[in-house]
C-alpha cells in the first residue's frame, strides 16, 4: 500500500516532474546496510539506523525532521560514526559513500527511476532535480558521470545555493529554474518535512515512502498520466 500523507488529484495540468535525488532517483544508503555491512567487515545487523524505512527507530533522523539538526548534520554524525566502527576517524558523507562502493554513477540510479524519467520526458514534461547536498555528497567527478543528469532540464543544489529544503526559498529557485508556476509541478521528496514545506509553497507532492517503492513509482505514474508498466 503507498503512503501519500498530502493526497491530491491528478489531472492534465502537470507540466513537470521535480525530484530529490538521495533516495528517491538514486538508491538510498538505508536499503544498503546489509552491503555495506559486508563491505565493511562489520557483524549482519550492526546497522540498525534506518531514516524514513523505520524512523520510531532512528532517534536522530527523528530530530533531523523536528529541525534540531540539519540533515547535512544527521549524514556527519552518520558516516563519522560509520568510519569509527571500521576504526577509522574522520569520515565524511564522500567518504562513506566512496567506501560502499557508491562510486559507479550510474549504478546508484533506480531503473525504474530512470524509465519515468524517459517516459515523461517523452511527454514533454519538464525534469528538475532540487537537492539538499548533491555534490557535497557526491563530488563533481561523480556527477560529471552521471548520465541521468543529461535528461533534466533544471538542477537546483544547495551545495551551491546555500538554501536547504524545506526553506521556501529551495522551492522557488526550483520553480523558476523549471520555468513553471507551482501547480504545474509535481514534487517527489522522501521525507515528509519537505513535501509539506513543498505543499505549503504551492506545489503538487508526492512523498515517495521506501517502505513502499512498487506503489509510490506506481502512484507518480498514475499522477503524470504515465500507464503502469508490467511487473517483470
Amino acid at each position: 500500500m503507498s503512503h501519500n500523507p498530502i493526497p491530491q488529484a491528478s489531472g492534465d495540468t502537470i507540466r513537470g516532474l521535480l525530484l530529490d535525488f538521495g533516495s528517491v532517483i538514486s538508491v538510498s544508503v538505508f536499503e544498503r546496510h546489509r552491503q555495506t555491512e559486508t563491505l565493511l567487515g562489520l557483524p549482519s545487523g550492526t546497522l540498525q539506523w534506518m531514516g524514513p524505512v523505520n524512523p520510531a527507530a532512528d532517534t536522530l533522523w527523528q530530530a533531523m525532521q523536528r529541525d534540531e539538526i540539519t540533515e547535512r548534520e544527521y549524514w556527519a554524525r552518520r558516516a563519522d560514526e560509520l568510519g569509527r566502527l571500521v576504526g577509522e576517524a574522520g569520515w565524511d558523507m564522500q567518504t562513506l559513500l566512496q567506501r560502499i562502493s557508491q562510486v559507479e554513477p550510474n549504478s546508484v540510479v533506480r531503473p525504474e527511476m530512470r524509465r519515468l524519467i524517459e517516459q515523461a520526458r517523452g511527454k514533454s514534461i519538464r525534469i528538475g532535480i532540487l537537492s539538499n547536498e548533491l555534490e557535497l555528497f557526491y563530488g563533481k567527478p561523480f556527477l560529471d558521470r552521471l548520465d541521468v543528469l543529461q535528461q533534466v532540464d533544471a538542477l537546483v543544489d544547495a551545495t551551491h545555493t546555500g538554501i536547504l529544503k524545506p526553506d521556501p526559498g529551495a522551492y522557488a529557485l526550483a520553480v523558476k529554474a523549471m520555468n513553471l508556476r507551482p501547480d504545474e509541478i509535481l514534487f517527489v521528496d522522501d521525507q515528509l518535512r519537505n513535501v509539506v514545506g513543498a505543499a505549503r509553497f504551492g506545489l503538487l507532492t508526492q512523498y515517495f515512502d521506501l517502505r513502499d517503492l512498487h506503489g509510490n513509482i506506481a502512484a507518480i505514474r498514475a499522477r503524470l498520466g504515465i500507464e503502469l508498466e508490467a511487473t517483470r
